[in-house]
C-alpha cells in the first residue's frame, strides 16, 4: 500500500498548530461542567442513601440562568453581538430570575430532609 498524503496544504495552513476555543464556547463548556458536578452529586447521593432527591426543577435552573448572563457578557466582549445594552440587560435580567428562582428552589430541596410520616423507636 502506498502513503495517500494530502498535498493540498500551504505550509502557512500546516503551520497553525494549535487554536484555542472561542471565550463563548469556554463558557459554554464551564456551564456543561458545573451540571456534570451537579449530577454527579445527584447520582452518588441516590447510591450513598438508596433515595432520590425530588422537587429540584427549580434549583437545576439557576447555575444555567448564571451562566447565560455570563455567555451574554462573554459573546459582548469577544464578537460585540448583541449590543453594550443588550448584552447587559440580558445579564441583569437572568441574575434577577436565578435571584427570584433561588429561594423556591432551596425550599424544594429542604423538603427532600423533613421528617414527615418518619416514626423513631426509642428503646
Amino acid at each position: 500500500m502506498s502513503d495517500n498524503k494530502n498535498t493540498n496544504f500551504t505550509p502557512e495552513e500546516e503551520e497553525l498548530g494549535y487554536v484555542p476555543s472561542s471565550p463563548v464556547k469556554r463558557t459554554l463548556a464551564w456551564i456543561a461542567l458545573v451540571y456534570a458536578l451537579i449530577f454527579l452529586v445527584l447520582t452518588t447521593y441516590y447510591y450513598y442513601t438508596g433515595t432520590m432527591l425530588g422537587n429540584l426543577a427549580p434549583l437545576l435552573t439557576v447555575p444555567g440562568m448564571l451562566g447565560l448572563s455570563a455567555l451574554s457578557i462573554v459573546s459582548w466582549r469577544s464578537t460585540g453581538k448583541p449590543g453594550k445594552w443588550p448584552a447587559i440587560a440580558l445579564a441583569v435580567v437572568f441574575v434577577l430570575l436565578a435571584l427570584a428562582t433561588l429561594p423556591v428552589g432551596i425550599a424544594g430541596l429542604m423538603t427532600n430532609f423533613g421528617q414527615v410520616g418518619v416514626s423513631f423507636v426509642i428503646s
